[in-house]
């Protein structure tokens, strides 16, 4: 098991949801942390959180939406805390609903959060991080990205794409002492982006809690694991013939009332 005490740790998406959560578990094992949101007074709470665990906090306010501002949250990063050894991407944005009647602006901002800043803050990280041989990036994904989500294409099309790229550049990457990881949380309960529907999902499909994502990252960073799946037990055999039998996936998730709870949740 690897240690990350005194890593430079940049987090997207720090403020709040899931953010929140991965930064105590980090800081808790004694990362310095850059910490990456829009709400600059959400920042400054979570950092006045982390201040307990004496570790080194940057607060960073960006929006990771406009392009200039991601080389911007990079050099803030190197200049505050020093060069950064781990980028956890998890900021990200849902906005649900039919896909006929969702706005252009909508669907770009979900591609540019979800995906186009990822891959461009990892290119900014990763030449040097291949120069010293060392650094991990791990990415927040979600289960949609390996399962249908009806009323949610838009979002489980650029988790899908984040995850594939993940998959694609550890190849590259190979021999490189760089690691690169994927989480894949499933439905979770009082924070991220799910919560704020306010739904409980039928028992047939469950949710997890927020410290369990977080746990999974801390695994991925210590343990070098490639892909970890955050979810209830019900929802796994979905994912599994999602991937193998598309067809007998999509019927499982009828079977499962994932996509009326979908259908529910998009029409608040």
């Amino acid at each position: 098991m690897e240690s990350i005490r005194g890593k430079v740790v940049l987090l997207t998406g720090a403020s709040r949801g899931l953010g929140p959560f991965v930064a105590e578990a980090l800081a808790g094992a004694g990362a310095d942390l850059a910490l990456v949101a829009r709400s600059a007074a959400g920042l400054q709470e979570v950092a006045a959180r982390l201040a307990a665990h004496g570790g080194r906090v940057a607060v960073i306010p960006a929006d990771l939406a406009r392009e200039p501002q991601r080389a911007e949250v990079v050099h803030r990063t190197v200049a505050e805390l020093g060069p950064v050894d781990v980028l956890v991407n998890n900021a990200g944005v849902e906005n649900e609903g039919a896909f006929l009647l969702q706005r252009r602006e909508e669907i770009r901002e979900m591609v540019e959060v979800n995906l186009v800043a990822p891959l461009e803050l990892a290119q900014l990280v990763l030449p040097a991080m291949v120069e010293r041989r060392r650094g991990q990036i791990v990415n927040i994904a979600s289960v949609a990205g390996k399962a249908p989500l009806p009323w949610g294409a838009v979002y489980a099309a650029s988790k899908a794409a984040l995850a594939h790229w993940a998959r694609s550049l550890r190849l590259e990457l190979a021999g490189s002492g760089i690691e690169i990881s994927t989480i894949y949380p499933g439905y979770v309960r009082r924070a991220g982006m799910f919560a704020r529907f306010g739904l409980e999902p039928p028992p047939t499909i469950g949710a997890v809690e927020p410290e369990a994502v977080a746990a999974a990252v801390l695994r991925a960073l210590t343990g070098r694991r490639r892909e970890l799946i955050v979810s209830a037990r019900p929802l796994r055999p979905a994912l599994a013939l999602a991937e193998l039998f598309p067809g007998a996936g999509e019927w499982l998730m009828h079977r499962l009332g994932a996509v009326e709870f979908q259908r529910r949740k998009a029409r608040g």
